[in-house]
């Protein structure tokens, strides 16, 4: 199904990211893996080129440096020949309740969630529009849907993902470009599994279906939403979250 096509997927080193780095290659994409450790990039590349037989790449950048992102859209064009889809991954945690929350972790967590995305679309985009096709996938969170106590910070950032989804997609639309976003519950990787196991205990408690989320669950989301199956939606927030945000 992604044959001849080539993704980019910030924060991929490792997680969701490189969940979705591996679905896409499984069917024939080829892959610029990002993240902002350059060793751990070129590492996770080699295994999903060695893997899955595509042709993959590592390339560090941070989301949150204009010039980072232009550069990544850049080296997949360059090193791969052109650039189809972008996944909006990277994202970073430091909770804290508000009162107690710092101007830097507010900050940080806004940088990289929130402008890293924009920056991330901006870069795509430059260079989707000259092709005229294109598909943007944004990695929000439940948490910018009904909010998290002690994450004021991420649930803002998220929300505004959802909020810049909603509008790129329909700025971009005539140029052929599906910009859409996935909403994650509670998922298992190393970022939640660093929360102390009082919160896991709760999150997991929110979830109705009886399964855990695992990344494979994002990763199959995000690819469909990259797929010519998803050629006439865009705008689109795709809960994948085991029903704990119904009714949002």
């Amino acid at each position: 199904m992604f044959k001849d096509r080539v993704a980019v997927i910030t924060g991929s080193a490792r997680g969701i990211g490189r969940a979705i780095a591996e679905a896409l290659a499984e069917q024939g994409c080829s892959i610029v893996i990002s993240d902002v450790n350059a060793e751990g990039c070129q590492k996770t590349a080699d295994e999903i080129a060695a893997k899955y037989g595509v042709k993959a790449i590592g390339h560090a950048a941070n989301v949150t440096k204009k010039d980072d992102m232009t550069a990544l859209a850049n080296a997949a064009v360059e090193k791969l020949g052109k650039l189809d889809i972008w996944v909006n991954n990277a994202g970073v945690l430091r909770d804290d309740l508000l009162m107690r929350m710092s101007e830097e972790d507010w900050n940080l967590v806004l940088d990289v969630n929130l402008k890293g995305v924009f920056f991330g679309i901006q870069a795509a985009t430059k260079v989707m529009m000259k092709a005229k096709y294109g598909k943007i996938v944004n990695i929000s969170s439940v948490a910018g849907l009904i909010g998290n106590a002690g994450q004021a910070n991420y649930s803002a950032a998220k929300a505004g993902v959802i909020a810049v989804t909603k509008t790129a997609a329909r700025e971009y639309a005539s140029r052929n470009i599906n910009i859409n976003a996935i909403t994650p519950g509670y998922i298992q990787t190393d970022m939640t599994g660093a929360l102390p196991e009082k919160v896991q205990v709760e999150l997991a408690k929110m979830v109705p279906l009886p399964n855990k989320g695992a990344p494979s669950d994002i990763a199959k989301a995000a690819r469909f939403l990259a797929s010519s199956d998803a050629d006439f939606i865009t705008g689109v927030i795709l809960r994948v979250d085991g029903g704990m945000a119904i009714g949002f």
